[in-house]
């Protein structure tokens, strides 16, 4: 992974780019023969993926998000001029989803979080409203014994009140102390309100530098 945050600028300019669609993949053998370094964007359902990407690249409506259970079934990669794959995994959590199909989301994503050599970071996303939760806990441990570097992302976080999102952030980072594939740093966002959007494409810039 890349060890610096790029300049706001060079940001700027990265996410001002074309970002496009390149493949929806329902298997392994569907995922791109690309050199570029990707990042990956996980989280619980509902957590506000799809927004977020959304926000980052500057159009509505690229990701495509969804409430019905089982309905994003595949794996997204998004080509960033040329210059960073932002890739998109299916949401966890959905109670109401089939086991069997439970089971083949988890080896999908699982497949490409162990073998995708060209994967530099996964950004957790988190609920800012309420934390980790134990599906968001297990994901933890997964990529911890993976060796899979991560970065937690606080979504959600216009709709905490501004006296508690420090707590929030103080929580999550104790307990990222606790994970070792963890970066210390907690990230908070809101796509709604592009809260920590700019710092967020930092970050990410910094990978694609």
């Amino acid at each position: 992974m890349s060890s610096h945050t790029a300049d706001p600028e060079a940001a700027r300019k990265l996410f001002a780019q074309k970002c496009e669609c390149v493949l929806a993949a329902a298997e392994p053998a569907q995922f791109p023969d690309s050199a570029l370094p990707e990042i990956a964007l996980i989280g619980r359902s509902n957590v506000g993926k799809s927004s977020l990407i959304n926000a980052l690249v500057g159009r509505r409506g690229l990701a495509r998000a969804s409430n019905t259970p089982g309905r994003t079934q595949q794996i997204v990669f998004f080509n960033l001029a040329q210059r960073l794959m932002i890739v998109d995994l299916p949401g966890y959590g959905h109670a109401e989803a089939p086991l069997q199909q439970k089971d083949r989301w988890n080896g999908l994503v699982q497949t490409y979080l162990r073998k995708r050599q060209n994967l530099k970071c996964v950004c957790l996303l988190l609920d800012g409203r309420h934390g980790a939760k134990a599906n968001d806990l297990e994901m933890m441990g997964f990529l911890d014994r993976a060796a899979v570097v991560y970065q937690a992302v606080l979504t959600k976080m216009d709709q905490v009140h501004a006296r508690d999102r420090d707590d929030r952030v103080a929580q999550v980072k104790a307990l990222l102390a606790k994970h070792p594939a963890a970066l210390g740093e907690v990230m908070m966002t809101s796509a709604e309100k592009k809260l920590g959007v700019d710092e967020l494409r930092e970050f990410l810039a910094g990978i694609a530098a």
